[in-house]
């Protein structure tokens, strides 16, 4: 059984070889998100020691990706679910 969309690879030196270049990038890419990844870790684990709360930080940087509009909509549909449940 083969794979049509592998002929290509496997007829052509050239597309094996972009191929490996794009799995070498992705291999680079995710070292530098692991790197990255432990930098983030570390800057959450100092601000705690500061005292500061993490998963409000984490909140914060949620709600800073959105913009005014998005924020205000989902503000109003917490509300109105909170009431429902007489939360409000």
């Amino acid at each position: 059984m083969s794979n049509p969309a592998m002929a290509g690879v496997a007829d052509s030196g050239v597309a094996a070889d972009e191929l490996k270049q794009f799995i070498e990038r992705l291999e680079r890419l995710e070292e530098e998100k692991a790197g990255i990844a432990g930098d983030i870790k570390e800057v959450f684990a100092e601000l705690k020691g500061r005292g500061f709360d993490a998963l409000a930080v984490r909140r914060i940087l949620t709600i800073r990706k959105k913009d005014f509009a998005e924020r205000q909509e989902e503000d109003a549909v917490l509300e109105l679910y909170l009431q429902a449940l007489g939360m409000a």
